[in-house]
């Protein structure tokens, strides 16, 4: 039964808002073996979420689905707990949810990638045959793109991969800029008999797509024209290109082109560390993407994730018709000691279903339903018509707060009070610093405070507010905090935050979270805004977890419908 508490006065947030980048190498640490995380720091592990059982890992490459088998392969370290001794490691399920490691897949062995197996994805040719295209470091430091293909195709886990000696199959020509090449994209087919990719790049600050073409996959001609480019970007790490429906949500397979479908660009751009997409055209007759006019082409436009989620890939799904995305989800406390004292660095973010929204404007994303699966039937609670007054503080008992999924759908009886918004209030990740979860609005802060201390020492929260501009609403999405962990001067954790393109004239917003020890990752409005936060709880750990529903805001609004699962943990590596 819930309980009702006291609400506590809670305390301004700061954030530190530097960041680090990707491929920072700390040679006297990247070697060291990790060991066993000491059981003060073995909570921080997550329960359901993708991670090998030590060491680094970073970008998800290559996902694909090959005979009745799920594929997914991941930057790893397979000798420390930082970056450094890249190898592609290789896992696979047949549920995207239990998972099993096998051999490495690919690891620096020859001339063209002697000096490293950066990120790239996945190709089923045709006859149903798998092929990897990866960036490779060759001996004069430069990026070029490489080949691997299985050794044995009547193996549906393809242990073993075989990398050609005619590689590497593309090389940067003159105008390319050889330490800025990376990432090759799945090749799409076309009806004039070409394969097509694209590799990110970059021109002085200007951040490009380049686009290949080949005949039988291992001759590439670049293209004259840039498939796309945008100005100021910087450099465009793991592209990602690709179709989707204008009717419904089935997922549509890379090479799909027609009047019902728009296509997405997706760049992680380097220079912010986060990730940006359009939605827009993709002109076949001239091998030329033009992003609709209203995707805001550079670092302030839409993004899969406001939180800590970079170097996404998707794949199709052709078992269930649906696209599928993986992310990947850094540390936040950012020091190598940190991480060596864990003994492990990073996760990989729930599967994502994505699709395009009816209102053609932005992507919508949810986890993948198996995530469902790992629902306990014991650990259940559901809550109805439960008003939150200014104060209201509900804890949500009889589940596991420390790893759970919780789906609410607010209510709001009354616009009336919302309050006037700022057209300056362009940056939604500041504005949830100034406007925490301690600070008073008119509709709003409501929302949930996870993996909370009993006195509130500690909390992640995620919540909404509401302002009035002009003539409609405009809806505020924010999550994580200094609040979610006792920190140091190293640690990056902001007030993660963005805005939710929802029309709530029916007073409805809701929100899910799958929270798991020191992950907690929320879909705002049936995922048209998600957020992944990183917290390094202390206190609130596995029993001494909590979770609350809370309303900091004059205006009351209610719990129209609360649902909220124990997570029970898969097999994991």
């Amino acid at each position: 039964m819930a309980k009702f508490i006291c609400w506590f006065t809670l305390l301004f947030l700061c954030f530190n808002l530097s960041v680090e980048a990707l491929h920072k190498i700390y040679p006297h640490f990247q070697s060291l073996v990790a060991v066993k995380a000491p059981v003060k720091l073995g909570h921080l592990r997550t329960g359901f979420h993708f991670q090998p059982p030590k060491n680094w890992i970073n970008d998800p490459n290559g996902p694909m689905y090959y005979k009745g088998v799920y594929h997914l392969f991941y930057q790893y370290n397979p000798k420390g707990a930082v970056w450094g001794n890249i190898v592609w490691a290789h896992s696979v399920s047949t549920d995207l949810i239990n998972w099993f490691s096998l051999e490495h897949a690919i690891a620096p062995s020859k001339p063209f990638d002697i000096n490293g197996c950066w990120s790239g994805s996945a190709t089923i040719l045709p006859g149903n045959k798998p092929v990897i295209l990866y960036t490779g470091i060759d001996p004069d430091e430069r990026q070029v793109q490489n080949i691997a293909v299985p050794k044995n195709l009547s193996d549906p886990f393809l242990r073993e991969w075989v990398k050609p000696d005619y590689n590497p199959i593309i090389k940067p020509s003159i105008g390319v800029n050889a330490s800025a090449f990376r990432d090759p994209t799945t090749a799409w087919w076309s009806k004039d008999g070409h394969w097509r990719l694209v590799v990110g790049s970059k021109r002085d600050m200007r951040g490009t797509a380049v686009l290949y073409r080949s005949k039988d996959f291992i001759h590439w001609t670049k293209a004259k024209h840039l498939l796309h480019s945008s100005a100021t970007t910087g450099m465009w790490e793991c592209p990602d290109f690709y179709p989707v429906s204008l009717n419904g949500k089935q997922g549509l397979d890379t090479s799909s082109v027609g009047d019902g479908v728009k296509h997405v660009l997706k760049v992680s751009l380097d220079l912010t560390r986060f990730e940006y997409y359009t939605l827009g055209q993709y002109f076949t007759s001239k091998d030329r993407y033009v992003p609709d006019n209203t995707s805001v082409d550079d670092s302030t436009g839409l993004r899969y994730d406001y939180g800590n989620f970079y170097a996404s890939k998707s794949f199709f799904d052709p078992s269930k018709n649906r696209r599928i995305l993986w992310g990947w989800a850094n540390e936040s406390d950012r020091t190598p000691d940190d991480q060596i004292a864990k003994g492990w660095a990073g996760v990989q973010a729930i599967p994502r279903t994505v699709w395009l929204d009816r209102n053609e404007k932005q992507l919508l994303q949810w986890p993948i339903e198996e995530v469902n699966h790992l629902r306990s039937g014991h650990g259940r609670v559901e809550m109805t018509k439960i008003p939150l007054h200014k104060g209201s503080l509900i804890e949500i008992e009889g589940i596991t707060p420390a790893q759970a999924d919780v789906e609410i759908t607010f209510r709001i009886p009354s616009l009336e009070h919302a309050e006037p918004f700022d057209p300056k209030w362009v940056d939604a990740e500041r504005l949830c610093g100034e406007k925490d979860a301690s600070v008073s609005g008119g509709i709003g802060p409501f929302g949930l405070l996870t993996l909370a201390s009993s006195d509130l020492q500690e909390y992640t929260a995620v919540f909404f507010r509401v302002f009035k501009s002009n003539d409609k609403h405009k809806v505020l999405m924010c999550s994580g905090g200094i609040r979610s962990s006792l920190t140091h001067d190293k640690m990056y954790k902001p007030s993660y935050g963005g805005f939710v393109d929802v029309d709530i004239s029916n007073g409805k917003l809701s929100l899910r979270s799958l929270i798991d020890n020191s992950v907690v990752e929320s879909f705002g409005a049936g995922g048209k805004t998600c957020i992944l936060s990183r917290a390094y709880p202390t206190l609130a750990i596995g029993n001494n977890a909590h979770l609350y529903v809370f309303n900091n805001g004059t205006q009351a609004v209610k719990i129209g419908k609360l649902k909220a699962w124990s997570m029970n943990s898969p097999s994991m590596n």
